[in-house]
């Protein structure tokens, strides 16, 4: 359980609602030496008839539900990261921590390489313990947890025989719009997938074009770095965008039920599709798209928004303007930063057109970097050097800073 702590739940509660929330959570996550509370860390007596096991269905039961699903559940969970009994399993195991990129949540056989644990016991590198505000879980308990992940992590269930499986959550939200272009999109399903139904043919993402709306011929399809079914989790598929480019728009996932090139659950049956709002996916029979959209604002006019859209992924690369700064280009002009990248940019004179400012604060028609992303410069390539031209919204975004001074 990853830190962030959300109040966002009581948003529009009435007083008395808001009342019983507050009443229990003082009950149930009083900070103390746990006189009173249950093998879960929960007040005696409050209710739950399933034994404390190492499976999920009673780390659910005994854990998620009583200790985290107040702050992580629902679109707004802090990270993403949800843990109602739909979602945790999708969102936990073979899943990188947002907090510690190396590290996954639940890994599989390795209760001591996964982050959740760490959380738990309070030895992760950032944040606080989980839960937040709250006591500390028994280590007893933590103990059981260690043992399911000892076990291998293991689903509830693998899936029934003539039941089609579903999308059972999307990263990002549909219909969210948020601010930063997603590093990957992840679905979750049902039962284990057929990993060689998982491919840039049956998942596949498309932007608008600029006006919000499909189906009017001007799409841009997305090539994704990969398309591939995760390793240790056959319930979790990724798209991964980290070389994609970051453009404000409207962008559609599908992931195909129907078709010539459908994914297919290990039982042999294509995925029950449909999306009408909520999860889990699907109308109860086979077959049938999942397709949903969501809004990207894009790269934003700071050289905080453009060195992580832009120049970390496009130009600050082995060989290319990775530094150290020096005497000779490109690898003189280093932007592995947004300090190294202001330093070696902002009112420093291009050594390709003497005379012209690499960047010219409040001027981005003067400005070199201007003129080798639009290919209006008068020496060598355009850049990004070996890629496809930056689409016309970034470089407007890069463009916009400069015109306002160039702030760092």
């Amino acid at each position: 359980m990853e830190t962030r702590y959300q109040d966002s739940f009581c948003a529009g509660a009435g007083p008395t609602l808001l009342f019983v929330l507050m009443t229990a959570l003082a009950a149930g996550c009083t900070a103390g030496g746990g006189d009173g509370l249950d093998a879960s860390g929960r007040p005696v007596g409050e209710g739950g008839d399933i034994p404390l096991e190492a499976t999920l269905a009673s780390i659910q039961a005994n854990v998620f539900n009583p200790s985290c699903i107040v702050c992580h559940a629902g679109a707004a969970a802090p990270l993403g990261l949800r843990l109602d009994k739909d979602n945790s399993f999708t969102h936990l195991v073979g899943v990188s921590s947002s907090q510690e990129g190396s590290l996954l949540r639940v890994e599989p056989g390795d209760p001591d390489a996964s982050y959740l644990i760490r959380k738990l016991e309070g030895s992760a590198s950032t944040g606080a313990q989980m839960p937040v505000g709250g006591p500390p879980i028994p280590q007893a308990t933590i103990d059981v947890i260690r043992l399911w992940i000892s076990n291998g992590a293991p689903p509830d269930d693998t899936g029934s025989a003539d039941v089609a499986p579903t999308i059972v959550s999307l990263t990002p939200t549909p219909d969210s719009s948020g601010p930063d272009f997603p590093a990957e999109i992840v679905a979750g399903f049902s039962q284990d997938i057929d990993a060689s139904t998982i491919n840039t043919l049956t998942f596949t993402l498309q932007r608008a074009g600029g006006d919000g709306t499909f189906g009017d011929g001007n799409e841009v399809d997305i090539v994704a770095t990969s398309v591939a079914l995760s390793a240790v989790n056959q319930r979790l598929a990724t798209m991964d965008l980290s070389d994609v480019p970051a453009v404000a728009d409207r962008y559609r996932a599908t992931i195909f039920g129907s078709g010539p090139n459908v994914v297919l659950g290990i039982n042999a049956l294509a995925l029950d599709g449909e999306y009408r709002g909520s999860f889990p996916s699907g109308d109860g029979s086979e077959g049938g798209d999942f397709v949903v959209e969501f809004d990207i604002q894009g790269v934003a006019p700071t050289l905080a928004s453009i060195q992580e859209n832009v120049f970390t992924p496009s130009c600050a690369v082995s060989g290319c303007h990775s530094g150290p700064s020096g005497a000779s280009l490109p690898t003189g002009m280093d932007l592995t930063s947004a300090a190294t990248s202001h330093a070696n940019l902002v009112g420093v004179e291009s050594r390709q057109e003497a005379g012209t400012m690499r960047v010219a604060p409040s001027d981005a028609d003067s400005s070199y970097l201007v003129h080798k992303l639009e290919g209006t410069h008068s020496a060598g390539s355009r850049m990004p050097l070996g890629g496809n031209p930056l689409e016309r919204p970034i470089i407007d975004a890069i463009r916009a800073w400069i015109d306002s001074g160039a702030p760092q």
